[in-house]
């Protein structure tokens, strides 16, 4: 693992069955000990950022007997989260206070990180917050963002810490559990599976690695190694790692090895890639043949309509896209110099015959290299 004299800005997402150690309601011992060590890397100068979950089992203690834990429907979830929110910041407000610190609260969904302005705004006001020392504590707004209109959701609290650590140039990602980290197979399941320490690439066989969902919450190692992937293309180190281990933050700040290790596979990012790498404002994908894939991948050249095999959604120019290849692999991110239908009209077709095709040209590439961003 890189020195930690380096990590100045850290992001440490707690999860749910963390939060309740592993029972049906917050554990205020737990809260205690992991915002006191969040607390001591404030006092070292360290920038550090909770993002944390707990909202709904919050709500359903509180409810008791009302929580009937057999409905799942979206929006007896989304009652459950307006009645746990402010009890889970209570909680980490009460316990922050103890040791010095204020804590403020921000509540995110997708369409606060998709629209490039709302991006930007939120970017300033946690870099706002962490210069004026305050150490935000964000959440998904469960609330309005469970609705079933599926693109208003990030998905669960692993995607929205990597999101966030994109967001704020954070140098380091820990994505906290009550598990020791990614296992060659389910530990509960085979006893002699292997803790796996480091992870340089994330292939098909470390996602073999991750089982299902966990018992409470919405994530779980598959989450995980998803925001680990986001994160590190971002060029943010990640590690997944116990949250029960003695002064995790701590340690893991101070470079212990805990855990899996995610190094970053790509220098940091400047903002509009991150905001493209998001893949929250994505409107359709450019899936492109082996050739193309090869080039991008391997000598992160622009994409040309040459190697445009088909599109799927439909977009406008200047739009952000997913380039796909033909096994359907999300290789990259960018911005596209075409509409959907104009990309249809010259796919596989040379650079120069773009003019004598649309009657126009807004370049040869269909997505330039400078708009482009590896994944």
């Amino acid at each position: 693992m890189t020195s930690t004299q380096a990590k100045k800005r850290i992001v440490v997402k707690f999860g749910t069955n963390l939060l309740t150690n592993g029972g049906a309601t917050l554990d205020m011992t737990m809260f205690k000990n992991l915002t006191a060590q969040v607390a001591h890397l404030h006092r070292e100068g360290i920038e550090v950022i909770v993002v944390t979950s707990g909202a709904v089992a919050a709500g359903r203690a509180r409810l008791g007997a009302l929580a009937d834990r057999r409905r799942r429907d979206i929006p007896f979830r989304g009652v459950l989260a307006a009645v746990g929110q402010g009890r889970l910041f209570q909680a980490y407000d009460s316990m922050f206070a103890e040791e010095g610190v204020v804590a403020a609260q921000a509540l995110l969904t997708r369409r606060d990180l998709s629209d490039r302005l709302s991006y930007l705004n939120a970017r300033n006001t946690l870099l706002a917050m962490l210069h004026y020392r305050v150490v935000p504590v964000i959440n998904e707004n469960d609330t309005v963002a469970l609705e079933e209109v599926a693109e208003s959701r990030i998905g669960e609290n692993d995607t929205l810490a990597a999101l966030v650590a994109n967001l704020v140039d954070a140098q380091m990602l820990f994505l906290l559990m009550t598990r020791d980290g990614l296992f060659s197979a389910d530990p509960d399941v085979q006893p002699d599976a292997q803790l796996i320490r480091r992870v340089d690439h994330i292939d098909a066989t470390v996602e073999s690695y991750a089982g299902g969902a966990a018992i409470r919450g919405s994530g779980g190692m598959v989450t995980k190694i998803s925001a680990a992937r986001l994160a590190t293309a971002g060029g943010t180190d990640v590690v997944i790692a116990n949250g029960l281990e003695p002064n995790v933050i701590v340690r893991l700040a101070q470079g212990e090895e805990i855990g899996t290790f995610f190094p970053a596979n790509a220098d940091r990012l400047e903002s509009r890639k991150r905001w493209i790498l998001s893949g929250l404002s994505i409107r359709g994908s450019v899936i492109v043949d082996d050739g193309a894939a090869r080039a991008i991948r391997e000598r992160n050249t622009s994409l040309l309509p040459a190697g445009v095999r088909d599109i799927t959604g439909a977009f406008e120019r200047g739009e952000p896209v997913e380039i796909v290849s033909a096994e359907s692999r999300r290789i990259a991110c960018g911005i596209t110099n075409y509409s959907s239908q104009e990309l249809l009209a010259i796919r596989g077709a040379k650079s120069g015959d773009i003019v004598s095709i649309l009657g126009h040209d807004y370049g040869a590439e269909a997505v330039h290299r400078d708009n482009l961003v590896l994944v």
